[in-house]
């Protein structure tokens, strides 16, 4: 099969020219012979396809006549390319190889260097040409891997070739192999320590080993303030007294929901805690991601009844306006939280305790005309068990 780079201008321009001087009898004019008149009246596809079927303007292989049959000048061409000597069949499918890769066809191109190479020509210079060009168009597709082991067939039979050893290099720094491609270059600059394009691939490859050792110091500092950090918080926790306790089943709280130190380098700064506030009297709940430690329940109300009117007309919250706050305690009993009491110092009592519970404060807002009946109906060993749910 022949390619021509500019076969498709020429065509384009044959089928312009075509319809141009296309026949057409006049009154009293003869008519064409029977051959060019059949070819007169088929289309202009159509002729493109007869025209693809020729060698010389063939824009893709065509195996056919068009009738079902065989291409038989393409045949006589495959054949041809089989005519000689071993050597000579393969030195003629790297030349064709050659052509390809000028013209930027890599695919086309290994595809001829493999002919080449499966003729078996038993010539090492050709053998080692044909896996040379080979690895090039392999670096090119950026089939790495396939031009690393066409490059080392190469090396192989021609250990100091240094195309084959700067080609492995270059596909070994792809994939980020370094200590392979420091381990090529130094071989390489022992054969050849002037060469500007291993120059080049020595500089990329410390540039590359630098960003690498600057992004693990970045990641080793990251990790040491990260366990820093999580030890300030855990100090902060313990020299305030406070206690949590893991339930079994923890609640799943949205991502970056977790109690923290206002200043993570500080443990002196206030500490931060998600809060979930229970409505029990309607089974309802609010969860408040960011409550200070020295805020207290009245503010924590008053955050809660932020409301539009229309939610304290449901029937469900008519006495939400007056609200009192109750927490937890350790032996799963019930503190009223008083409005100006800050909840440091309810968390840090050493009696009653009141806990955390898997870091997070829990705190029942019941409306105050129905708080008597809710406590005379809260049950230690329930709110204990529930722990273990």
């Amino acid at each position: 099969m022949v390619e021509i780079t500019e076969l498709d201008a020429k065509t384009d321009q044959l089928v312009s020219e075509w319809e141009k001087r296309r026949y057409v009898p006049k009154q009293g004019e003869p008519d064409l012979p029977p051959q060019l008149s059949e070819l007169a009246e088929k289309p202009t596809e159509e002729i493109m396809d007869d025209l693809n079927r020729l060698p010389l303007f063939m824009t893709e292989l065509d195996e056919t006549d068009g009738e079902g049959g065989e291409n038989l000048q393409v045949e006589a061409l495959k054949a041809l390319a089989y005519e000689g000597e071993p050597n000579e069949i393969a030195e003629n499918f790297k030349n064709q190889g050659n052509d390809c890769y000028k013209a930027k066809q890599y695919k086309n191109a290994v595809e001829y260097y493999t002919k080449g190479l499966d003729v078996d020509c038993g010539v090492d210079e050709i053998n080692a040409a044909l896996y040379l060009n080979r690895s090039a168009c392999n670096l090119e597709l950026k089939n790495y891997r396939r031009c690393i082991n066409d490059a080392k067939e190469c090396l192989k039979i021609q250990p100091k070739n240094v195309k084959a050893l700067f080609r492995s290099a270059k596909a070994f720094l792809a994939i980020e192999k370094y200590d392979e491609a420091d381990q090529i270059l130094q071989y390489a600059s022992s054969i050849d320590n002037s060469s500007p394009a291993f120059k080049v691939l020595v500089r990329q490859l410390e540039d590359r080993r630098r960003v690498l050792r600057e992004l693990e110091e970045k990641r080793r500092l990251a990790e040491e303030t990260k366990e820093r950090r999580k030890s300030n918080l855990k100090q902060a926790v313990a020299v305030r007294n406070y206690i949590s306790i893991s339930r079994t089943d923890p609640s799943e709280l949205p991502a970056g929901t977790a109690i923290r130190l206002e200043d993570p380098d500080d443990i002196e700064t206030q500490l931060i805690i998600p809060t979930m506030v229970l409505y029990p009297t309607t089974d309802e709940f609010d969860l408040i991601s960011e409550v200070s430690e020295l805020s207290t329940s009245g503010d924590l109300i008053e955050i809660v009844l932020d409301r539009p009117e229309s939610f304290f007309e449901d029937p469900k919250h008519t006495n939400f306006k007056q609200l009192e706050a109750f927490m937890e305690t350790e032996s799963g009993g019930l503190i009223k939280a008083g409005k100006k009491v800050t909840f440091n110092s309810i968390l840090g009592s050493a009696s009653p305790r009141v806990p955390l519970f898997d870091n997070m404060m829990r705190i029942f807002l019941v409306p105050k005309a129905e708080s008597k009946t809710w406590i005379s109906k809260w049950s230690k060993e329930a709110a204990l068990k529930k722990r273990l749910v």
